[in-house]
């Protein structure tokens, strides 16, 4: 059986806006039910263990998708889901890959956190696949290859656009643009239009842009299991 690490975030707060944030549901769960329900053992971790914060703006109406409705309705997750291991107990040996959900709290947590800088160093350099949604490639901010160079350069990815964060009145709000930071740190970066589905593959980086791309991310993922 193939294991795979999840990573959520722990923050919970919108900047200053006095709003919460966190994991986005259809981030987590599309990915998470499609390798599931393909016999893929997953464990879950978080910065702090225990409940990650669910950013509210996911559970809305609006926002629904089967997968977040399953996850509703899916107490057993659910228990998984309020009671992740912390992340500094967490070893790559004991897995064949990673992936990390998006939502805004990635920006804040994840993308500073030195146990998941450190893992995910590690995972790349015994050969195993990253894989992150939407706000998640904020987690390529500062880990490196073994030469030193951010882990990103040279490789093609994609993450939650600058017209995306503009057309959910965030940019202002958010420590850093993922677009930016993944053109900063000399990835070739590409996108679709707003809100459509894509995702990126190059070598053991799989990438993905928005919401929508979550489930093509976890369909590539597989692909590498296989």
């Amino acid at each position: 059986m193939k294991n795979v690490l999840f990573v959520l975030t722990s923050h919970a707060d919108l900047g200053n806006t006095g709003e919460k944030t966190g994991f986005w549901i259809e981030e987590f769960a599309a990915p998470y039910y499609l390798l599931k329900d393909k016999g893929i053992h997953i464990t879950l971790a978080s910065p702090k263990g225990g409940q990650p914060p669910i950013d509210p703006k996911s559970d809305a109406p609006e926002a629904q998708t089967p997968a977040s409705i399953r996850y509703k309705s899916d107490a057993e997750t659910q228990k998984i889901m309020a009671n992740t291991t912390k992340l500094s107990e967490v070893n790559q040996k004991d897995f064949d890959a990673v992936f990390y959900p998006g939502g805004h709290g990635p920006l804040w947590d994840l993308a500073e956190d030195k146990d998941s800088i450190a893992l995910i160093e590690d995972f790349y350099k015994n050969g195993k696949t990253v894989a992150a949604v939407c706000h998640a490639p904020a987690i390529f901010k500062h880990t490196k290859n073994t030469d030193g160079s951010p882990l990103v350069k040279g490789k093609k990815v994609t993450g939650f656009t600058n017209t995306e964060e503009d057309a959910v009145q965030l940019t202002d709000v958010v420590p850093f643009l993922v677009e930016d930071m993944l053109k900063a740190n000399g990835g070739i970066y590409s996108k679709k239009g707003d809100w459509e589905a894509y995702a990126v593959e190059d070598g053991l980086l799989i990438t993905g842009q928005n919401p929508a791309s979550s489930e093509v991310v976890a369909e590539h993922l597989l692909k590498r299991l296989a």
